[in-house]
């Protein structure tokens, strides 16, 4: 259900539609944040869009017996009552980013607190953007009140009562739209401007964050022995309140860890030695933060912009490098198509955003496989379902690799991998320009993991039977790679001289050889170059190299906009496919075949990184009306899809027309 409103609104760049009422309102932080948090309710905690209403205003007299008016920016009411203060549920305060929790009237205690007692509504929320607080009044046996802070507040059908019992039984929420990108956010900024962490931060969070998918993974490990599984990483409600209680959380999460690092799976991640190294209180406000989701019912790509949100503010940054974007990786990996039969390389895969999109593509068509009478919310979520992940999981183990030079980038992209619910992952610390040849640890390792994989694959004689065995050449079905390139970045002589190109020092040029080299006869590639190459004189000799030994696929232009505002390059995706060695006995200039060639001219944002919409001919954005489904389990745990009819602009980026292009083409159509 999609149809193009053009006529009834017209929006300007600097106003949005409130998915709750319909109305334009400014699109200023504070605003988005209204919209995220009425989402949140909706998907997350199951309250009735029916049931809400905004910027509610209600009087109350107060203990002079004065008559008072509170406004407050969402109301929830009981299920189909009358909004009116006695229905009240829920009560939600949104303030602008520069409004601090502790401020004497638009704070925590001066708007939620007050608004709650003056409403004797029992639960609240405020927040500002980068803080987030949950309150509960109540009321002792003879009718004194007071306010407690607690962790969270209780969904649709849910109690307090029922949130405390559960404990480690309950059922952590499925994150939507972008809670989890802003729960890690404030997470990080807490441990960065409290705990004395500024050089650590993003680790001390990483450490919470995989025993919490240690934890979720034990079900699976409870499951095979026929075990009753309970939650270890669990915050109860007023757990944080106290030292005792914040000591007790801090010594469950830390006995995880212990436990985690001698696992198959996460001893490949940790060195052994590393410590939770914040304070108890530290650790139970960032526990208390993460543990009301499901991160192995989260998808990939709502877990994968998460995590990229923080890596890309600290190690990127820290060493001068940029991600590539994730509408770019996932329109290359949609051309390219790689199958679960697919051996998938990246090279240069730093925090792995290429292979993280490879394991998401092939566990939708494995779930596609396994439940053909499905689809949508539904079928979304039995992506995550056990029988999918050991599907998913003997896939990455024996079949996606990635190597790095930069040690914390190789660590950063296994924890990206475990995140995305692979349980193993294939990722090196080598010098892929070096390989076979190197003296980082990892290069044997290459070798016997590619070897095993052949093997396990049976496919050994489908490789390039040019190099031997004992190494991973010509072994890959699929390269997908953005290699490090700019005139700052030189290989050594030394390295250079092994290779045919050799008179280039440029990385990406070697980095075009190398990727042929680790291709079976007939695999393919795709690969982000600059525009250089493409199409300066003094590169005329690399593009004859590439006619010779490629089979040209297709070529993309990409905008400048598209690593903006990170740097600015031209660049474009091209597309190649190793030739047989039959095929390089034909001449390069005597061959005839179709190539798809595109431009995409918007990718979604401007040059200061700002999203950018779909216009009509007079600049208006257009809205779109579409029915929005997703997932979530009611008080019984049962998962039943859910929808609501929202109208929204579409992002202006031509990279997923440009991939379907491609499929209409290679269709013939």
């Amino acid at each position: 259900m999609e149809d193009a409103i053009k006529d009834e609104v017209i929006l300007n760049d600097d106003e949005l539609i409130c998915v709750l009422t319909g109305d334009k309102k400014k699109a200023n932080a504070k605003e988005h944040m209204l919209q995220s948090i009425i989402l949140q309710m909706n998907e997350e905690y199951g309250f009735e869009m029916s049931d809400m209403k905004r910027d509610y205003v209600f009087s109350y007299q107060d203990e002079e017996d004065k008559k008072k008016r509170v406004t407050v920016d969402l109301a929830i009411f009981r299920a189909g009552a009358a909004k009116e203060p006695e229905n009240l549920e829920r009560i939600c305060i949104v303030c602008d980013p520069k409004v601090k929790s502790t401020d004497s009237r638009k704070g925590v205690d001066g708007a939620l607190n007050h608004a709650l007692k003056a409403a004797s509504c029992d639960f609240g929320l405020w927040t500002n953007g980068d803080e987030l607080h949950f309150s509960q009044r109540v009321e002792d046996v003879i009718g004194n009140e007071k306010i407690v802070d607690i962790a969270d507040f209780p969904g649709i059908d849910e109690s307090i009562e029922d949130m405390e019992r559960m404990g480690d039984r309950s059922q952590p929420r499925k994150p939507a739209n972008d809670s989890l990108i802003r729960t890690f956010k404030r997470c990080h900024d807490y441990i960065y401007g409290n705990e004395g962490r500024k050089k650590d931060a993003f680790w001390e969070l990483l450490n919470l964050i995989f025993c919490k998918i240690y934890d979720e993974k034990r079900r699976y490990l409870c499951a095979e022995r026929n075990e009753t599984y309970h939650r270890q990483f669990w915050v109860g409600v007023t757990e944080r309140n106290t030292p005792e209680g914040q000591a007790a959380v801090a010594e469950r999460i830390r006995d995880i860890f212990k436990q985690l690092k001698t696992d198959t799976i996460f001893s490949e991640v940790f060195a052994g030695n590393e410590e939770i190294s914040l304070s108890d209180y530290g650790v139970a406000y960032v526990a208390s933060e993460i543990a009301k989701y499901s991160f192995l019912d989260a998808t990939v790509d709502v877990k994968g912009t998460a995590y990229e949100t923080i890596v890309s503010n600290t190690l990127k940054q820290e060493a001068g490098q940029f991600f590539t974007p994730r509408n770019v990786i996932k329109c290359m990996v949609e051309i390219l198509n790689p199958t679960v039969n697919s051996r998938v390389l990246d090279p240069a895969c730093g925090s792995g955003g290429f292979i993280v999109m490879v394991l998401d593509h092939v566990r939708r068509q494995i779930t596609k496989n396994m439940y053909p009478e499905l689809e949508g919310a539904l079928l979304e979520a039995k992506a995550n379902t056990d029988a999918v992940n050991d599907k998913v999981r003997e896939y990455a183990e024996k079949m996606i690799f990635g190597f790095d030079f930069d040690p914390d980038l190789k660590k950063a992209a296994k924890m990206n991998m475990v995140m995305a619910g692979d349980g193993h992952s294939n990722i090196y610390n080598i010098n892929s320009l070096e390989y076979p040849n190197g003296t980082l640890p990892d290069v044997p390792k290459v070798t016997a993991s590619v070897a095993m994989s052949v093997k396990d694959q049976g496919d050994l004689e489908a490789c390039d039977n040019a190099y031997s065995l004992e190494n991973a050449m010509g072994k890959f079905d699929c390269i997908f790679t953005n290699p490090p390139f700019g005139s700052k970045v030189e290989v050594a002589a030394s390295i250079a001289e092994n290779y045919e190109l050799k008179s280039f020092t440029a990385p990406e040029v070697l980095f075009i050889e190398q990727c042929y080299n680790f291709l079976k006869p007939g695999g393919k590639m795709g690969i982000v170059l600059p525009d250089g190459i493409l199409g300066n004189p003094n590169t005329e000799s690399v593009r004859k190299w590439i006619l010779e030994h490629f089979k040209l696929l297709a070529s993309v232009d990409l905008p400048v906009e598209t690593f903006l505002p990170q740097v600015g390059v031209q660049a474009s995706l091209l597309f190649l496919q190793k030739k047989t060695a039959l095929e390089r006995l034909v001449d390069p200039n005597s061959e005839m075949y179709d190539v798809f060639m595109a431009i995409a001219e918007k990718v979604g944002k401007d040059r200061r990184g700002n999203v950018i919409y779909e216009k009509d001919d007079d600049g208006a954005d257009i809205l779109f009306v579409e029915k929005k489904e997703w997932a979530s389990y009611n008080r019984h745990g049962e998962l039943i899809a859910r929808h609501r009819v929202e109208r929204i602009k579409h992002v202006d980026d031509d990279l997923p027309k440009i991939s379907k292009a491609y499929k209409q083409f290679l269709e013939g159509k």
